[in-house]
């Protein structure tokens, strides 16, 4: 009977990508081209590595990949989420989280409040995010003037906007004026939309949950990491989520750096005459050979002449 062998180690071509140098299939070419080293052979595809192993490439150690890391920030009015320095009062400046790049999962309305994640683990993020249908996302919310169970009785059921009808949800009035409210769907600016369809506006609304994570005592502006208890559960609900998606596309990310290693063999500069000889055209400031130009003709009374 043959034993099924445990395969340990991540493959070279992902384990390169998640140190942030290239993208996976960059990492494949690299690979192929022989400038990836590993314990000072060169590899080859297919090869399965861990953090034990010494990693060259183009003859420049490769950087350990940073270990992951998961902040829960009650974002306060004003901050808007975005990794964009340009943006005065961006999130992650407002963060200030020195040990390394992290970005948000999802988003939060700049007039609103409450829980985001932020995190430097793009696996996690393209999970919570495509498994936006299947998880809770709760909030309190206070509009403009009060409301009654017809209100209420609408909003769970289904409110037309964007294009659409929202996905049924479950709403519980909390005062004449607020009410709490659990969405499984992340369309942009949905809550906000919802309620001025049915003529009112909100004045105030804060995310209080995600998931099984809670604000609990965090105060406006704090942040805190993930503990252990909440990730493993997290990780669970993840591996059991469809693909389906209701969340609205993300921009895009800039797209990776092409890595370049360094060759011994250069190509020459991209100079402007190698530009007008790769085009075809003839090099500035040199007359055509060929057919003589005519200009004026002594004693024809500053005529000009044209040769027949």
């Amino acid at each position: 009977m043959i034993q099924a062998v445990e395969v340990s180690g991540t493959r070279l071509n992902k384990y390169i990508s998640e140190t942030g140098i290239c993208s996976r299939r960059e990492a494949d070419r690299l690979i192929e081209e022989g400038w990836v080293k590993v314990n000072g052979k060169v590899a080859g595809m297919g090869l399965r590595v861990t953090d034990a192993d010494f990693i060259a490439v183009g003859g420049k150690p490769l950087k350990a990949k940073p270990a992951p890391v998961y902040l829960v920030y009650n974002k306060p009015v004003g901050i808007t989420c975005t990794t964009d320095p340009e943006v005065p009062e961006n999130i992650v400046s407002a963060v200030n989280y020195r040990k390394g790049r992290i970005f948000p999962i999802g988003r939060l309305d700049k007039p609103s409040e409450g829980l985001i994640l932020l995190t430097n683990d793009g696996d996690i993020v393209n999970k919570i995010l495509r498994a936006g249908n299947a998880h809770d996302k709760e909030y309190i919310v206070s509009v403009d003037k009060p409301f009654d169970a017809e209100f209420v009785r609408r909003m769970s059921a289904g409110i037309p906007i964007l294009g659409t009808v929202t996905k049924p949800c479950k709403v519980r009035q909390l005062s004449p004026t607020s009410f709490n409210i659990i969405l499984h769907q992340g369309l942009n600016r949905q809550i906000r939309r919802m309620t001025e369809y049915l003529g009112y506006n909100v004045t105030r609304l804060k995310r209080v949950r995600i998931m099984n994570i809670s604000l609990g005592s965090l105060k406006v502006g704090q942040w805190r990491l993930l503990n252990q208890k909440e990730l493993a559960i997290i990780t669970a609900m993840l591996a059991e989520s469809s693909s389906t998606s209701d969340v609205e596309p993300q921009k895009e990310p800039r797209k990776k750096q092409r890595f370049k290693p360094p060759s011994a063999n250069k190509r020459p500069k991209n100079t402007q005459a190698a530009k007008t000889q790769r085009l075809g055209k003839k090099p500035a400031g040199k007359k055509p050979v060929g057919k003589k130009s005519v200009g004026k003709k002594k004693g024809s009374g500053g005529k000009s002449i044209k040769r027949p």
